[in-house]
């Protein structure tokens, strides 16, 4: 539980490497974990994923080249 209480912001997070992350930090423990990604369909099924398991996740879309969606995924988290 190496992130017990801790709340985590994953970009890249519908698939591969940043799926895999989200998953990870679930499952160490994270308070909550925060899935972005512009692929709202498959970063939706991730949070699932996350919450089958017993995991707290939500969705924020996210394309991290738009300044003013990075202030409304940090505000969100």
């Amino acid at each position: 539980m190496r992130l017990k209480d801790k709340v985590a912001l994953v970009t890249g997070a519908a698939g591969g490497m940043g799926a895999a992350t989200a998953r990870l930090f679930a499952r160490e423990g994270a308070r909550a974990v925060v899935v972005a990604d512009v692929l709202d369909a498959d970063g939706e099924a991730v949070v699932a994923e996350i919450r089958t398991a017993g995991g707290t996740a939500s969705y924020v879309h996210l394309d991290v080249t738009r300044e003013a969606e990075w202030q409304a995924a940090v505000d969100k988290t």
